[in-house]
């Protein structure tokens, strides 16, 4: 089996090894989702400099100040930090001051799950923090070591770190938010350890996306090239497989088990409106939820698991909105993953494997649209060629019998062109006359693409010769995955 290596992510070590190499004070914030590879990020970049630059990781737990202290105080011995020179704090004031006293001796200190502090009860920390950072940032030639804060909540890192009336308001000298692996990473990871067939990737990045974790994860238990089934198997159904709680515990950790019937509607019924929410809420909870709003609030702008997307004619304040899950890993857990899981006490494994992947099927086609989406916009990033996208068309058409997968725009050629994806090849030429129908009504209400150049794609995993001319006939180019990946490196 190939060794697994570091994937997709030079830009981001280059940058933090700049940051390391200046041999001055820094203060970094590192935000992204969970099991992004934040801390792997830092370890990586680290590895180069390792020698001389001492290191202390702390995993802030969700707790009082007595649990951050023990954290801390087991962190101080797992890295063998001298007790002599930095004795163990004994108060939250005396944490400060270490963190002072260790980045003045050239230690990086890497916090994680910093946005814990955002809770109450730690005002009288920061406020002294703040103290700290300010007296090593006035010495900041002198002071060789660093402090890395890194968080998954980018709202609450924002208020400790962003808001004005925060203690380390304006403290931060580097920011990196960490995106998801882009797909030409996730190719890679393919190629080196299973096949990069077109199958396998809408597979498994309708599954993880671009969370290296999950892909790590597989190939520890050698499936990345495995069944579709022995996969699901050895992931999430097995006793110790790494996935079976990653979401509940996920919920359980960062939502508290308050928004779970918002997201798992939504799983199920993607696109749904407000008034849909409530009544398919209503109808498990048996009254009318009340906190609906507040919820799509909390999901939106605090744990980005929700977009709102607008019609496309709306203003931005309309209420006409629909609601969509961002994270794959989310949706397909929820709308095909949880259930048989919690079933496997009373049903055989083969058999809810079995269901599992045939609900994966269907949210596959979804997760085809929106991995189209972001090949066109690695491949015109990357100068590949085809389509230079400078735009898609937000929102979604107000209109029941219009329906277009994905409006790619290129600005500079005056190009637009009109994508169907389905999960089938055979079904594109079968739709091809839809799509130009579909096509005309929306130029005929946007005026400004009317004498632009007009063309149509139609999208699937694999499309074979015969499928392409069918296609060729109706005047829609044919693009399969492949055709898509190819040029990605």
């Amino acid at each position: 089996m190939a060794t697994w290596r570091f994937y997709g992510r030079e830009r981001y070590t280059t940058q933090l090894e700049e940051i390391f190499c200046r041999g001055r004070w820094f203060f970094l914030k590192v935000t992204g989702r969970r099991r992004i590879g934040k801390t792997t990020l830092i370890q990586e970049a680290l590895k180069t400099t390792r020698a001389n630059r001492p290191v202390l990781y702390v995993q802030l737990p969700d707790s009082e100040g007595a649990g951050v202290l023990s954290a801390v105080s087991d962190a101080l011995e797992t890295f063998h930090v001298p007790e002599e020179s930095f004795p163990k704090p004994k108060s939250l004031a005396q944490l400060a001051n270490t963190i002072g006293a260790l980045a003045e001796a050239g230690y990086v200190i890497v916090l994680d799950e910093f946005q814990y502090l955002h809770r109450k009860g730690y005002e009288e920390f920061l406020s002294i923090l703040q103290a700290t950072v300010d007296r090593l940032y006035a010495a900041a030639d002198r002071v060789s070591g660093g402090l890395i804060v890194l968080g998954s909540i980018q709202t609450e890192m924002a208020a400790l770190l962003e808001d004005r009336s925060a203690p380390l308001f304006g403290r931060i000298t580097d920011d990196i938010h960490l995106p998801h692996l882009d797909i030409a990473a996730v190719c890679a990871i393919l190629r080196d350890h299973a096949d990069d067939a077109p199958e396998r990737l809408l597979f498994l990045w309708n599954l993880f996306e671009g969370v290296p974790k999950f892909y790590r994860d597989c190939y520890e238990r050698n499936v990345l090239g495995a069944s579709r089934a022995e996969l699901l198997r050895k992931v999430f159904f097995e006793s110790s497989a790494p996935l079976r709680t990653e979401a509940d515990n996920w919920f359980l950790r960062e939502l508290r088990g308050r928004y779970d019937v918002v997201l798992k509607t939504l799983a199920r019924r993607p696109g749904s409106m407000h008034n849909e929410l409530v009544q398919a809420i209503g109808a498990v909870s048996g009254g009318s939820p009340k906190q609906i709003g507040g919820y799509l609030q909390s999901l939106i702008e605090r744990f980005k698991l929700i977009e709102r997307k607008l019609p496309i004619f709306a203003k931005p304040e309309a209420r006409k909105s629909r609601y969509y899950l961002t994270d794959n890993f989310l949706q397909a857990w929820l709308a095909a993953l949880a259930q048989p899981v919690s079933a496997l006490a009373f049903r055989p494994v083969d058999e809810l494997v079995v269901e599992a992947d045939r609900r994966l099927q269907e949210v596959e086609g979804k997760a085809l649209e929106k991995l189209t989406c972001q090949l066109y916009q690695e491949r015109s990033r990357l100068g590949v060629g085809g389509f230079s996208l400078t735009h898609a068309v937000e929102g979604y058409w107000d209109r029941s019998d219009t329906e277009i997968d994905l409006v790619a725009c290129d600005e500079k050629n005056q190009r637009i062109r009109f994508v169907s994806c389905k999960r089938s090849a055979a079904k594109l030429a079968a739709d091809a006359p839809n799509l130009k129908d579909h096509a005309a009504r929306l130029l005929k209400a946007l005026p400004v693409y009317q004498s632009w150049q007009v063309d149509y794609a139609g999208v699937a995993p694999s499309i074979d010769a015969q499928q392409r001319a069918a296609l060729a006939r109706h005047g829609v180019i044919a693009q399969d995955l492949r055709d898509l990946m190819t040029g990605l490196t």
